[in-house]
């Protein structure tokens, strides 16, 4: 496991609206691990040998503006749960776009057997991969994917 660490050591997590909620909301879907929870066990997996940024708003903007850093600090990857803003937002899929980053896209329930608005992501084509209905495990695959390439 450790060769895979060397070639990237920071990689984001990012979490958009509604993921704070993560263990109280719709547990039936979601789980009811909390997203503190989360952080934990990807820090318990990966450990020291890479550095894990979190993040989660519930703005369009303050997730534009982090990617935005993230770009200008030349981060490894970026793992990214937009949550609704998937299926919305062009102004998320330019910003990812514009950053240049590896992305995974990662959406805890399997979107496509929901509701039909919920099978388009408008931020997949930005994205080097997407993992959906995984469960919290999703994250965890997304990270290893990352330190992999």
């Amino acid at each position: 496991m450790a060769s895979y660490f060397e070639s990237m050591k920071r990689i984001a997590i990012l979490n958009g609206p509604n993921l704070d909620r993560l263990g109280l909301r719709e547990p039936e879907i979601y789980g009811h691990t909390t997203l503190a929870g989360l952080e934990a066990e990807l820090r318990k997996e990966f450990g020291p040998a890479v550095e894990l940024e979190f993040f989660q708003s519930n703005h369009e903007g303050a997730l534009i503006d982090r990617i935005a850093a993230l770009a200008d600090a030349k981060a490894g990857g970026l793992v990214i749960n937009p949550g609704a803003f998937t299926h919305t937002s062009v102004a998320l899929r330019d910003a990812l776009l514009g950053a240049k980053l590896p992305a995974v896209e990662v959406h805890i329930s399997n979107i496509y057997q929901r509701e039909e608005f919920r099978h388009n992501s408008l931020t997949a084509p930005a994205c080097i991969a997407v993992i959906s209905g995984l469960g919290l495990e999703g994250y965890h695959a997304a990270v290893r994917f990352l330190l992999k390439r």
